[in-house]
Formats: structure tokens, C-alpha cells, sequence
């Protein structure tokens, strides 16, 4: 546990603990949060809720159970998020709860809009399909709301839509869900915090609004509708500075625009 570094305490009841797996896909790694009552200081034993425990990382884990875990929420299936449950779950007996039962211990599945109370904090659950089907944001509700977006909103640079699983159409859906929200400071699971919501959002909406004339410009040279046409036909011409590192992932982006504009049109 010598390289892991404490927690950094972002505002009164919220701290953030990084998980060191860095890759193109997680960013700096996967940011695990830990609400708390805000008057409380976090030292060893504080009661907490743990969001997202990260990949199964001994160190990592071993950190976060200093702290006396009430509960851990998941924002989504992916192993980035979830890889850590059984191992927190046997380390500190908390319970876990999903969006999919598959993932939860010894505790029940969400309910959309349900409010969370543990550890001398509260939260709310907001269904946020559209990086998976599974995907939830939280909302940490007293006087200061704080948002918690998992993989729905990232510290920087934008999401990859898990089509077929996940849809555009569902995911602008999400995003002004998220705007229909009071401004507040925003928590990605992967790279910067935020202080402020609606910018980032909607940022968010007008990238997907631009990247779909591409995708349109594309077909149009293309001769072609979005129903016929395949994204490795366009990889290039939506993408031509892509990292081929990516371009798995610009593929599933790609198909999801095209199911989202055969849908639309």
C-alpha cells in the first residue's frame, strides 16, 4: 500500500481515491469516491459510502477498508468499476448495490429517483442509459448537491456509447436529464473534477450534435444512408486523426450514430 496516495478531500463529505489503473480508456485510472457526513473528518474508521470500488487492486482495496464502509454503489457493469466488489465486500462485510443484480451483495437493485441514505449522508439515483444500459449517476443531496456521473460524463475528452448495448438515442435522452438538474460540481470516475455541471453538459451535447453532421457530411460523400452504410466506411473520414488505439472504440460510437440517424430519420 506504500504507493497509494490518501484520499483527496474535495468538498465537506466528499473525497476522491484513485485507483492506479491508467490506460487510454480509464484516463489517470478509475476515481472511487467516498461520501461522508460533511461535518465528519475522514480519518480510519469513518463511515462511508464507497462509489465504484475499481478494479480488483489489492492496494486500492486495502485503502478504502480503513474506512468503516456502510455501502458501495455502482455506476456500471464495466470491470474498471466493478472488478473490486467481492474483494471490499469480503474486507469490510458492506453490502452492494447495482443497477444489475449480478452485481449486487446482500442488497437490492435501484429504483430511478430513489433517495440513499448511509454513513450520515444521502444520495439520489438517476437512470442514465447510454454508455451501457446500466449506466446511474448519483446525486449527493443536503445543502450542497454534488453530481457523480461514472462514465455517462468524463473529466475530459467524451464518452464511448457500448452499442448496441447502449444508444445515442438514450444517451441525449441522459445528458438532458442531467441539464434538467440544478448546476452543481460534477465527479467523473475518470479524469478532473468540475465545478460546474451545466457547461461540461452541454459541451457534451453540442460535441454529439457536431460529430452527427459528420457522420451526415460523411454519408452524403459517401452516397449512402445511414442504414446501409458500415463504420468502417467511415472511420476515416468522421476520424482522420484517430489513435489506432481507439479505434475500437470510435467504431462503437460510429454504430450507434448510425442506428441513432436510421431512427431519426
Amino acid at each position: 500500500m506504500d504507493h497509494v496516495s490518501a484520499p483527496t478531500v474535495l468538498a465537506p463529505g466528499i473525497a476522491v481515491l484513485r485507483a492506479d489503473n491508467p490506460s487510454e480508456m480509464t484516463l489517470d485510472g478509475t476515481n472511487t469516491y467516498l461520501l461522508f457526513a460533511p461535518e465528519a473528518s475522514l480519518a480510519p474508521g469513518t463511515p462511508v459510502i464507497v462509489i465504484d470500488p475499481g478494479p480488483e487492486l489489492e492496494p486500492h482495496l486495502q485503502a478504502l477498508a480503513t474506512y468503516d464502509v456502510q455501502l458501495v454503489l455502482i455506476t456500471h457493469r464495466h470491470p474498471d468499476h466493478t472488478e473490486g466488489i467481492d474483494r471490499l465486500s469480503e474486507l469490510t462485510g458492506a453490502p452492494v448495490r447495482a443497477f444489475l443484480e449480478q452485481f449486487c451483495r446482500g442488497a437490492e437493485v435501484f429504483a430511478d429517483r430513489e433517495a440513499i441514505e448511509a454513513a450520515g449522508t444521502a444520495v439520489r439515483v438517476e437512470f442514465t442509459p447510454g454508455h451501457t444500459s446500466d449506466s446511474v449517476c448519483f446525486v449527493r443531496i443536503g445543502a450542497e448537491e454534488h453530481l457523480f456521473t461514472g462514465d455517462t460524463v468524463l473529466g475530459r475528452g467524451t464518452t464511448i456509447l457500448e452499442h448496441p448495448d447502449g444508444t445515442l438515442y438514450d444517451y441525449l435522452s441522459s445528458l438532458e436529464r442531467l441539464l434538467e438538474l440544478p448546476d452543481m460540481p460534477l465527479h467523473p470516475a475518470h479524469g478532473e473534477q468540475h465545478r460546474q455541471s451545466h457547461p461540461l453538459l452541454e459541451g457534451y451535447l453540442a460535441h454529439r450534435e457536431d460529430r452527427l453532421n459528420q457522420v451526415r457530411a460523411a454519408l452524403e460523400k459517401l452516397g449512402k444512408a445511414g442504414a446501409d452504410a458500415k463504420p468502417a466506411e467511415l472511420l476515416d473520414l468522421v476520424y482522420p486523426d484517430l489513435d489506432p488505439r481507439l479505434a475500437g472504440a470510435a467504431s462503437h460510437s460510429l454504430e450507434a450514430q448510425l442506428h441513432y440517424l436510421s431512427r431519426t430519420a
